[in-house]
């Protein structure tokens, strides 16, 4: 099935995108609105709406590569944890986010916060030149953590 889904087309290549990783069942790659550097997108290259819609072998192959990824976000960015979780309020894909933690509300639930009245507004796009940077230094990362783990 062929969409014109945002995602669908990064999938395809049809859109450029920074990538930090990409198999046969998933794509990671930087989102270019950031919540902190490093901040990685991660979809399965199959079009599921939501993520109730999607299957558990995929939801694992995104988990899988997320502890992953989490390893090597946590050197590069001397983070004590990173955050990963399926949203879909944005686009409809299913959808993982990896983000490095810095501070404690760089993911947060509405419980935590004292105001009523609450506004958000979109992180600043990255310039491309930033997203290359930080690419190359998570997939460079990534190399790292996957040859310690063939070598234990």
């Amino acid at each position: 099935m062929t969409t014109d889904c945002l995602f669908c087309r990064i999938a395809r290549h049809e859109i450029p995108a920074e990538i930090v990783h990409e198999d046969d069942e998933i794509l990671a790659f930087l989102d270019i609105c950031p919540i902190r550097p490093g901040h990685t997108l991660v979809i399965p290259k199959q079009h599921f709406p939501y993520f109730e819609a999607l299957p558990p072998e995929f939801a694992g192959a995104i988990t899988r590569f997320g502890q992953r990824l989490a390893t090597a976000m946590k050197c590069i960015y001397d983070v004590p944890r990173v955050a990963f979780l399926f949203t879909g309020t944005d686009i409809a894909h299913a959808h993982a986010h990896i983000v490095p933690m810095a501070a404690p509300g760089d993911i947060t639930s509405r419980h935590y916060i004292v105001e009523e009245k609450v506004t958000f507004k979109t992180p600043p796009r990255r310039p491309a030149a930033e997203l290359v940077e930080t690419g190359e230094a998570l997939r460079s990362a990534l190399r790292e953590t996957l040859a310690e783990s063939v070598s234990s």
